[in-house]
């Protein structure tokens, strides 16, 4: 498959099989992470995986609950990132972004699914998972095995993605 193929494939998925990620591909998901560009190559990204049922127990004292079995809490360094002097405009969102789609296209690509998921108490889960204070989550990536009539069709995108004439320009706006 090429990487457009691919990319039509992936989809958010939230609901998954109990099925284990093997440790092979959560190696190859987090070696994804691992060699995403960063801005200066300065490599801020952190990755908490959370794949065993202590940790499970820890995401749902806090409310979190999901049926992936495998969850990595993606954070990024303040003190590894680089900021561009001219406006001081950090690059850690933008580097983890960039790592978690890498990771994201590796699940797919190794048949798995996930969601990423941008909506928690960074605070909550600092003190639940013992975060650094140097290290921010930035998001929650879900994975696992989707369950049967969760993936879309990468058809999808003729319809449901606006054409390239909305949002592209040419050597001037």
């Amino acid at each position: 498959m090429n990487f457009l193929e691919l990319a039509k494939q992936r989809c958010s998925v939230r609901n998954f099989e109990p099925t284990k990620v093997e440790d092979e591909k959560l190696k190859q998901i987090l070696e994804a992470g691992r060699v995403a560009p960063t801005a200066a190559s300065r490599q801020p990204q952190s990755f908490l995986v959370i794949n065993s049922e202590e940790g499970f127990e820890r995401l749902k004292s806090i409310g979190f609950n999901t049926s992936a079995p495998l969850v990595i809490i993606t954070c990024g360094d303040h003190d590894q990132v680089w900021t561009r002097e001219i406006d001081d405009k950090s690059m850690l969102d933008v580097d983890i972004a960039i790592a978690t789609d890498h990771m994201m296209l590796a699940a797919d690509d190794l048949g798995l699914s996930s969601c990423w998921l941008g909506y928690f108490d960074i605070n909550v889960l600092r003190d639940t998972f013992n975060i650094p204070e140097n290290l921010e989550p930035i998001s929650i990536l879900i994975i696992g095995y989707a369950k049967e009539g969760e993936k879309k069709s990468p058809d999808r995108h003729t319809t449901d993605r606006k054409p390239l004439s909305e949002f592209v320009h040419y050597n001037t706006y």
